[in-house]
């Protein structure tokens, strides 16, 4: 279930709540019984990296993929280095 965040325009506390998303917003602080207010909140986690593919996580083929590209890289030094 998400937590809500509220905020009192009474004594302007700022609350949470532990609601389903069905659940009607609560209308009362929870410590003055003023009229509260639901709020935007910041989320609590982040996505990391560069979009939403499957390649974009670590798994066992994965690593295999990335090694394919590093040889090819070595390979080119190796022959800059026999053309001098």
């Amino acid at each position: 279930m998400p937590i809500y965040e509220y905020r009192c325009s009474k004594c302007g506390k700022t609350f949470e709540a532990l609601q389903s998303i069905s659940a009607d917003p609560i209308d009362k602080c929870i410590y003055c019984r003023g009229k509260a207010k639901k709020i935007v909140s910041v989320s609590s986690f982040q996505f990391k990296g560069k979009g939403w593919y499957i390649t974009d996580y670590k798994n066992s083929s994965a690593g295999e993929k990335k090694s394919g590209p590093a040889k090819k890289k070595d390979e080119n030094k190796n022959k800059n280095a026999n053309t001098n």
